[in-house]
């Protein structure tokens, strides 16, 4: 049974750092494309990040640009997304998600986690 399981989600002030985390379980993780999504109340899920199967390609909405980080480790079997400089518009709930298509859309991801939440202070 896959299981993506999020962490580090929390109440954070405009301008702090966090760093989230997916522990993914029950899929060959190599063979993966690995993203992290959103979504805020009364909006629709949006694309946040994406790491591919072999680590050395990263795509990044423009919001996020230059502001987030996505990454992953083999060994563990993890994505992380460090997020720095962050904004009240940034407040929503972050999803993991593993594809063997991925992508920016929703459609290129098989298995999703639960969520983790996020709220940014202004």
């Amino acid at each position: 049974q896959v299981q993506l399981v999020e962490s580090g989600g929390g109440l954070v002030q405009t301008g702090s750092s966090l760093r989230l985390s997916c522990a993914a379980s029950g899929l060959t993780f190599s063979v993966y494309t690995m993203g992290w999504f959103r979504q805020a109340p009364g909006k629709e899920r949006e694309f946040v990040a994406a790491i591919s199967r072999s680590g050395t390609s990263r795509e990044y909405a423009d919001s996020v640009k230059a502001r987030f980080t996505i990454s992953r480790d083999y060994a563990e079997s993890t994505v992380n997304l460090h997020m720095n400089n962050l904004k009240p518009d940034d407040t929503a709930v972050y999803y993991c998600a593993a594809g063997l298509r991925g992508g920016p859309s929703n459609t290129g991801y098989d298995f999703w986690g639960q969520g983790t939440q996020v709220t940014v202070s202004a």
